[in-house]
């Protein structure tokens, strides 16, 4: 092997290892958010608050955008991820009131 493709082989596991971290962070930061999100539900189920809350999530949706363009991440992406993140909250909201 040259010692350019092992370089490139050696900078490809570094950056795959980061990545393997960098999921291992997302899984346990979602893990936590939702403990705290459950905890939500839960409070608002004990006082039939409704599961969704349209006025903070359209705020939150725009801090994230906000967020994601100091971060350099597409807005757009970031949106979506948020939205599937409130709308898996609101599911578990909906389930506790049952």
């Amino acid at each position: 092997m040259s010692d350019a493709v092992t370089r490139a082989a050696q900078l490809l596991r570094e950056h795959r290892e980061s990545i393997d971290r960098l999921d291992a962070i997302l899984v346990y930061t979602l893990a936590e958010r939702f403990k705290h999100t459950q905890s939500v539900g839960r409070l608002k189920a004990e006082h039939e608050l409704p599961p969704s809350d349209p006025s903070r999530e359209a705020v939150q949706i725009a801090r994230l955008e906000r967020l994601s363009e100091e971060a350099d991440l597409d807005p757009e992406f970031a949106k979506k991820f948020l939205n599937f993140i409130i709308s898996e909250v609101i599911r578990h909201h909906e389930n506790l009131q049952k």
